[in-house]
């Protein structure tokens, strides 16, 4: 294994990688979901929706929404009538999720700090397991993979929803300048942070291009593996079941 891992285009210790990241979500917490919604002009709320679907979650099912930080994938899978555990390693970001769900007098959610790689939950605990935009700020994300197989029931499915590079001709260049000059600006002006919003695209170009993932997912148990592209493979929907 090797001895750094990457924070962007940096390359620092895995310790480092964690508190770092750490310090990125503490600071993004406040303002995330409008920077999500200036930044993808509101379609990450049609990507959440569309990846909804494909989980399709069921009354009663056991769900465990994983990096579920301000509660966007919860909300929708327990309108579905799931039992779903939000986690998060960041609890400012949990923190954000609790008032919004307050807010909107939702309840029945179960909200719990974990760290994706090393979860406290029990063997063969969940019908499903999500995480959405959150795998590629995972220190060691086979350890993350390896923990999702462990907590899901025979029968369950992973669902993972990430970003990646494009290979549309034209997109790609503007995504690339979109990427690496606009959404630093942008988190500049809305949330006082550009250094942390640097990161989150630099990260983007870091993560696996989605057939590496998707070895990945393999090599952690699940089968019956599928990638669903969006925007040429900028958004990647991640699926797979442990048999």
């Amino acid at each position: 294994m090797s001895d750094t891992v990457s924070f962007g285009y940096e390359d620092v210790s895995p310790d480092e990688k964690t508190a770092r990241v750490g310090g990125v979500f503490s600071s993004v917490a406040a303002k995330y979901d409008v920077m999500n919604d200036a930044m993808s002009g509101g379609m990450h709320r049609l990507w959440k929706d569309r990846f909804v679907r494909r989980v399709k979650p069921q009354p009663g099912e056991a769900i465990l929404d994983m990096a579920g930080g301000t509660g966007d994938i919860a909300f929708r899978m327990a309108d579905c009538g799931a039992d779903v555990i939000v986690s998060d390693i960041n609890q400012d970001m949990l923190d954000v999720g609790v008032e919004r769900a307050m807010e909107r007098g939702i309840d029945g959610l179960v909200w719990s700090c974990q760290n994706a790689e090393e979860l406290t939950f029990s063997d063969r605990q969940f019908d499903a397991y999500t995480i959405v935009f959150g795998i590629r700020n995972v220190t060691h994300i086979d350890k993350a993979l390896a923990e999702a197989h462990r907590v899901l029931k025979h029968g369950g499915r992973f669902y993972c929803m990430e970003f990646s590079s494009t290979d549309w001709p034209g997109f790609k260049e503007v995504y690339d300048l979109y990427s690496h000059r606009l959404m630093p600006l942008m988190g500049k002006l809305i949330a006082n942070d550009e250094e942390s919003y640097r990161y989150l695209a630099e990260s983007i170009r870091r993560f696996p291009r989605p057939p590496e993932f998707e070895a990945m997912i393999k090599a952690a148990g699940f089968t019956q593996t599928r990638v669903e592209t969006i925007l040429g493979g900028a958004v990647n929907i991640h699926s797979g079941w442990k048999i």
